[in-house]
């Protein structure tokens, strides 16, 4: 126990400075037990707020940056390139979208805290232009209250963090092995669900080449275009006789379809 709390006290700044770069990058790294660990050091005298706080501040702001300026060059390229790779892809898109075209650039101060719309976010806000100055002020906020739960929670409930820390430093190895279990435990969960989601997408796909047939042909597919507000300003181009619809309002226009018409629908 001594051991893992003198490494702690000695390079705490340093642990949770490259934990939180490393977790906005978009590793799969979660940041949260290591800031939980830094409101018990901040507790008993071994950290103090304002290098703790700088030092989540800049590492969050490193992080986030480089996806900003990738949505800023590259536009919605990088966003759907993020979700071709994200672990939540059901959440990665349409609800970060919403959200963003509901509030704006004052949502990114909470997106920390929204799944799928804290790795969303940043591209997302140089995508649509929003100003240098305002992402990193909103982002410097969002790291400010994104941190500060688990650090009070550390802080508040450090007896139990020591107890636990004992506890872990007690099973050795076996720790470590329990912990690399519950990740690969994760992942492997997740690549079944993407895998299942992306099976199910190629069955019912067809590529833009069968659409061009299909209207060359004359056959009449009705197109619905389900992207968001958001992604149609990003991307205006749209395909000839698409209907612009809300995706929680297809129903209703799929209620007006006639019998018999092919409903091509897509989106972002």
């Amino acid at each position: 126990m001594d051991a893992l709390t003198s490494l702690l006290a000695q390079h705490g700044l340093s642990l949770v400075f490259a934990n939180v770069l490393l977790a906005q990058l978009g590793f799969p790294l979660p940041a949260v037990p290591m800031l939980v660990l830094a409101g018990a050091l901040l507790g008993d005298g071994t950290l103090s707020v304002l290098p703790l706080a700088l030092a989540v501040i800049t590492a969050s702001l490193l992080g986030d940056m480089p996806w900003y300026l990738a949505g800023r060059r590259y536009g919605y390229r990088v966003l759907r390139t993020l979700c071709r790779i994200s672990m939540e892809p059901d959440s990665c898109v349409k609800q970060t979208e919403n959200i963003f075209s509901r509030w704006g650039p004052p949502s990114l101060i909470v997106a920390k805290y929204v799944p799928g719309f804290s790795t969303v976010a940043p591209p997302l806000a140089g995508t649509m232009g929003v100003g240098f100055g305002r992402f990193l002020a909103y982002s410097a906020v969002a790291a400010l209250l994104w941190a500060a739960l688990p650090v009070a929670c550390g802080f508040f409930f450090r007896t139990e963090v020591e107890w636990l820390l004992g506890r872990l430093e007690a099973m050795g190895a076996g720790a470590a092995a329990l912990a690399a279990a519950l990740v690969v435990a994760y992942f492997c969960y997740k690549a079944f669900q993407r895998y299942l989601l992306i099976r199910f997408l190629r069955m019912v796909r067809i590529s833009t080449e069968e659409l061009r047939t299909m209207i060359g042909q004359g056959q009449e597919p009705v197109i619905l275009d389900v992207r968001s507000s958001l992604a149609r300003e990003a991307e205006p181009r749209t395909i000839p006789g698409a209907i612009s619809v809300q995706l929680d309002s297809v129903e209703d226009v799929l209620a007006r379809v006639p019998p018999g018409r092919d409903v091509v629908v897509y989106c972002s």
